[in-house]
């Protein structure tokens, strides 16, 4: 039944139509209770009348709703009002896969990234037993921020009769008749489903591994790994054909092939088993001479920089630790030096998404403190102990975590609204304060005070370690090209604070290390184009440049750096606010993310003709920003 725009469905006012969905019609809604804008699916007629269906699919339903990712488009509940029964959802904006791809391919970093969220989302639904069973790009949206949503997850199952225990062609919810489809167009979801489904047997995760597979491919090459005019011979390429590997851009790294074929293998037996594989192997972690049996095009010897394209976002877990000053006093007696890595799946593997700073360690470089479990959990790990132990579990986003000064407790950032801390001991979490944002560093100073820095807020704040109102302790200067103040460190006297003042304009190129007195009020410039700065006891200062870290000498006195900058290591992950995934402890150990190939400012240079295809400019990947190009068209600054 077709709604008009003010209609309401019980607490739900409907502002426009979004089309037909897979499973029915979808609005745009405004949810009166809540103020809050949502999508509104309205379920097929035939379907409401069915009570046993309608009850089997509330207890689905339920089982869905209690899926909580970012990488997935949530359910808000069920509604039911004048006969008509809608599922209430996340309303989620930006166009979808198949709306993108009909632009042309996806350039290759871009795809990478996106079908690494699409491989998380799965993954998180596998661990709780849900397949979705109908992945496809018209199932997956991006929304203008790069964050990408997976739509309608395990509906195709809740949508089943009752009784129905595995699929056949004619029960996926939506595969259409010939009378229902435009001639010459790929009927239903049959090019996305895998061999087990197309033969109606038992499908499990591996039918979402085979779709993820579709979808990446069809990314990379602007056409479908199996098409054709009838559903008859759509399923006859399935089963039988294999994919036009040779539609695969040559600039295709060995990794994204490797997952690309065993993700379409037909033989159960040859495909991955899980996704978090499938998301490791994106990232390089099961590269070998597999590769060269990868089908690919025909061409000749690729460019180095081509054959080394780096996976934008790619998982990082491995951690490692050593003495810093064996790298800047070799005269000193050599120092222990070891090194251990974190688990690279799981609850427990340590949380790199190229902007959050989740890595700490204790003054005594006894503990590492990291957040882990997606963002869900934050995890101590003794250097001398193979386990790491939970501190904080629970089902809001957790992050950055910091040390008191004594090191009896943790300080951490819940659901951008919290600043909390936690004995590192064990115990409940107490509220600190309420904050504005994302914290961007924070420092524990001796007086019992937390000095912080949030995306929200311009300038650093003060509060009380046992509770109050935030005050604010610094103010960007205009003048400077200042914008921001993020990255708070104390100097070991507590008279001062480093801190990264970010550049309004110029980037990163043009942030600076600031010092802030603490009793005068009054900031220096300490190191031109760095951030992230913290220091050693080694008499260093220890920061980011250029994706490198480095250490510089430093007087404390003097309050000054003066001789070279040693590079301590350009594998340290380093983020796009500035900071890198490192700390150092009183005792002057370093503990930090190890890249592994990881680049988050990578990007890709492209052409976009009026027709909105896409090519891309054979120009290695970079942090490349604000592109401009020459009158005459043959040139381009970035």
């Amino acid at each position: 039944m077709p709604l008009t725009a003010g209609t309401r469905l019980g607490a739900y006012e409907i502002l426009s139509s979004l089309g037909a969905g897979g499973m029915g019609e979808v609005y745009r809604a405004r949810d009166t209770k809540l103020d809050r804008a949502v999508a509104i699916k309205i379920l097929p007629e035939a379907f409401a009348a069915d009570t046993a269906r309608i009850a089997r699919f509330e207890r689905e339903a339920k089982t869905l709703a209690s899926l909580n990712h970012p990488n997935i488009a949530h359910i808000h509940g069920l509604e039911e009002s004048r006969g008509v029964r809608a599922l209430v959802m996340e309303l989620v904006e930006g166009e979808d896969l198949a709306q993108r791809i009909a632009r042309g391919a996806i350039p290759v970093a871009e795809a990478l990234l996106i079908a690494r969220q699409v491989a998380e989302a799965l993954e998180a639904a596998h661990e709780q037993g849900i397949v979705h069973r109908d992945l496809k790009p018209a199932n997956i949206k991006v929304r203008p921020d790069g964050t990408v949503k997976v739509l309608d997850f395990g509906l195709a199952k809740a949508m089943e009769p009752t009784g129905v225990a595995s699929p056949s062609v004619s029960q996926s919810p939506t595969i259409t008749t010939p009378a229902m489809t435009e001639a010459g167009m790929i009927l239903g979801t049959a090019a996305y489903m895998s061999p087990e489904q197309a033969r109606g047997t038992p499908v499990d995760k591996r039918s979402d591994i085979w779709a993820f597979g579709c979808v990446l491919f069809e990314m990379l090459a602007g056409r479908p790994a199996f098409a054709g005019e009838t559903t008859a011979e759509t399923l006859a390429g399935v089963l039988h054909h294999e994919p036009p590997w040779a539609a695969l851009p040559s600039e295709t790294p060995a990794d994204a092939r490797i997952v690309v074929s065993r993700c379409l293998e037909k033989d159960l037996k040859q495909r991955f088993r899980d996704i978090g594989d499938v998301r490791l192997a994106l990232a390089g972690a099961f590269t070998s001479d597999a590769a060269a049996a990868v089908p690919r095009p025909a061409v000749g010897a690729l460019p180095l920089w081509r054959r080394a394209v780096p996976v934008v976002a790619a998982s990082v877990i491995v951690a490692a630790v050593t003495a810093i000053a064996m790298r800047l006093q070799e005269s000193r007696p050599a120092l222990q030096v070891s090194r251990w890595s974190l688990e690279a799946t799981g609850p427990t593997a340590l949380n790199v998404n190229g902007v959050e700073h989740d890595l700490t360690i204790t003054p005594d470089g006894s503990r590492v403190i990291y957040v882990g479990d997606r963002g869900r959990g934050i995890f101590v790990r003794a250097l001398d102990n193979l386990e790491p132990r939970p501190l904080v579990k629970g089902t809001a986003t957790l992050r950055s975590p910091f040390v008191s000064p004594d090191g009896r407790w943790v300080g951490f950032e819940e659901d951008l609204t919290s600043l909390k801390k936690v004995p590192i001991a064990g115990g409940p979490a107490i509220p600190v304060a309420q904050i504005d944002g994302i914290l961007r560093g924070a420092a524990w100073l001796p007086d019992n005070t937390i000095v912080f820095a949030t995306n929200r807020i311009a300038g650093l704040q003060r509060v009380s370690a046992e509770g109050g109102k935030p005050a604010t302790l610094t103010k960007p200067d205009d003048a400077r090209n200042e914008f921001a103040h993020h990255w708070p460190q104390l100097l070991p006297d507590g008279s001062a604070l480093l801190y990264t003042a970010l550049a309004r304009t110029g980037g990163l190129d043009a942030a600076k290390v600031r010092l802030l007195d603490l009793e005068t009020n009054r900031s220096i410039d300490v190191l031109d184009g760095a951030s992230n700065a913290l220091y050693v006891s080694s008499g260093h200062l220890a920061y980011v440049a250029g994706a490198t870290l480095w250490a510089v000498p430093f007087d404390l006195d003097r309050r000054a750096t003066f001789g070279t900058a040693v590079a301590l290591s350009n594998q340290v992950v380093t983020t796009t606010n500035g900071a890198g995934l490192f700390a150092v402890s009183t005792t002057g150990t370093l503990v930090y993310a190890h890249a592994s190939g990881f680049d988050p400012l990578a990007r890709t240079l492209n052409w976009i003709d009026r027709q909105g295809r896409v090519e891309m400019i054979p120009a290695p990947p970079h942090a490349y920003a604000q592109p401009r190009l020459s009158h005459d068209g043959t040139r381009v600054v970035a």
